[in-house]
């Protein structure tokens, strides 16, 4: 494994345990782009890269399929899985926030959202968090107009309103924890500056450490920029960390992506057999062509 990536993988295991994000971010990045369902032995055998024990990745996957982000097959003595609906709505959304292009020009105008105090409120509160929305009050939602509305808060009341005074500017700034954010790209950057150094000079990677690569990415990146509103360039400060955080898991992203693919080809696999290959939409991701 080169030095840049055995630092990640030494830096994750001195955190606390997050192996059912990890399973989140491999079912949404890499499962979910060919057709959707993996052999448990698949996952099995990416985790033991990681020094991550077995029984420690059962344990997760039975979490998550309980919690209901999971739904399990069983053939013969195999067991596969695939996201059900809560995990494919989420992570829907995530995919969209991680990969798409960001956002475009300001309008001048922003949706505030009103939440009211019903049983709803908290699956509300959590739903805008995840789609982006900032809360600078109690009950008060703002996210820059045309972001989508999730399911959960439809029944909120919606309002358009300019935002093109110094009192609507100062709304959007106070929604925002945009200091710990900005603080967490430079964190995410300062971790993956060497592996993007080291693909960049065409460095030795065998398939497993790319696909290894491309995961502990995007479980870093997904970490900061679901927290990020993606709020247009007018909005945000001229050294704002995010644009630089996304050219450079970009450039990893696409240096790794062809090897990562390879290991899925000789070692994913669902009920039917050998996983699909992906669609056309897993090279276009981060804007490619």
């Amino acid at each position: 494994m080169p030095q840049p990536l055995a630092r990640i993988v030494e830096q994750l295991q001195r955190e606390p345990s997050r192996t059912g994000s990890i399973v989140i971010t491999v079912f949404g990045d890499a499962i979910v782009p060919r057709g959707g369902s993996v052999w448990l032995g698949t996952l099995l055998e990416f985790f033991k890269s990681i020094d991550i024990d077995s029984g420690v990745v059962r344990t997760a996957m039975s979490r998550l399929a309980a919690d209901g982000w999971l739904e399990r097959h069983k053939v013969g003595r195999n067991s596969f899985y695939r996201l059900a609906g809560k995990g494919r709505q989420t992570f829907d959304a995530a995919t969209r926030h991680i990969y798409d292009p960001q956002a475009s020009e300001w309008t001048g105008r922003f949706e505030l959202l009103l939440i009211g105090h019903g049983e709803d409120r908290d699956t509300s509160r959590e739903a805008l968090k995840n789609a982006g929305f900032g809360n600078p009050l109690p009950g008060v939602w703002v996210a820059p107009s045309g972001v989508p509305i999730p399911e959960e808060a439809t029944s909120a009341i919606r309002l358009e309103v300019s935002a093109e005074d110094d009192s609507g500017r100062r709304l959007l700034s106070e929604s925002w924890p945009l200091d710990r954010t900005a603080d967490a790209y430079l964190k995410f950057m300062k971790t993956f500056e060497p592996l993007r150094g080291w693909v960049g000079r065409g460095g030795r990677m065998s398939d497993i450490d790319a696909f290894t690569a491309r995961i502990l990415l995007i479980h870093h990146y997904r970490r900061v920029v679901l927290r990020d509103p993606l709020l247009p360039t007018a909005l945000l400060p001229a050294d704002w960390p995010g644009r630089a955080a996304r050219v450079l898991c970009a450039e990893i992203y696409r240096g790794v992506l062809a090897a990562s693919e390879r290991w899925l080809d000789r070692n994913g696999t669902n009920p039917a057999g050998p996983l699909p290959a992906a669609g056309k939409e897993l090279a276009r991701r981060f804007g490619n062509p």
